[in-house]
C-alpha cells in the first residue's frame, strides 16, 4: 500500500515537473520527454488516473451528501452500511471511503460526553488548605480525602477515597 501511494507521487511529481518544464523552456511535451527520459505513455497515464480519481471521489461526495441532507451527523461507518452496494459499484471500499472523506474535510467530529460534576460556587463553607506548608517526613501523618461521581444519570454512584499523603496509597 506504502509503496503504490509513493508510486503515485512520485508521477504525480513528475507530471508537474514535465508540464512546468515545458512551459519554461517553451519545448514540447515531446523533447521534454526525451531530455528527461520519460515515457511519453506513463506522463499521459498519471494525468487520466488523477483525472479518474477526481471524479470518483466527486461520485462518492455526492452520494454521501445526499444522505448527510436528512442525517448530517451521521458517521462514516454508518455511511458506508447505508451506501455499501452503490459504493462497491464504484469500487470504494471502507478505507477508501475514510480518505475520500477526510481529504474532502467530511468526517464527522464525535462530540465528547461528559458531566460537569463540580461546583466551585456552591452556598456551603469551604475550608482552607490546613496542610499547604506541611512537609510529610512519614506514613500516616497527614491523610487526604476525595469524592468522586461515577457511573451514570440512571445509576448515580459516588466513590469516596482516603489515601495516606506520604505513601499516596
Amino acid at each position: 500500500m506504502l509503496r503504490k501511494n509513493l508510486i503515485f507521487l512520485l508521477e504525480k511529481a513528475r507530471t508537474r515537473v514535465i508540464k512546468k518544464y515545458s512551459y519554461q523552456k517553451q519545448e514540447s511535451i515531446t523533447a521534454t520527454f526525451d531530455l528527461l527520459g520519460v515515457n511519453r505513455q506513463v506522463y499521459y497515464r498519471a494525468i487520466r488516473s488523477s483525472k479518474d480519481k477526481l471524479i470518483l471521489s466527486k461520485k462518492v461526495i455526492d452520494l454521501v451528501l445526499s444522505i448527510r441532507i436528512t442525517m448530517p451527523r451521521l458517521g462514516t461507518r454508518k455511511l458506508y452500511s447505508l451506501l455499501e452496494s452503490e459504493l462497491k459499484a464504484l469500487g470504494v471500499g471502507r478505507d477508501k471511503l475514510f480518505r475520500i472523506l477526510r481529504a474532502n474535510n467530511l468526517l464527522i467530529q464525535p462530540k465528547r460526553n461528559y458531566h460537569v460534576i463540580t461546583d466551585s460556587h456552591h452556598r456551603f463553607r469551604k475550608h482552607k488548605n490546613q496542610i499547604r506548608d506541611v512537609e510529610f517526613i512519614r506514613p500516616e501523618q497527614v491523610w487526604v480525602s476525595d469524592i468522586t461521581y461515577v457511573g451514570n444519570r440512571e445509576n448515580p454512584c459516588y466513590l469516596a477515597l482516603v489515601t495516606d499523603a506520604y505513601s499516596k496509597k
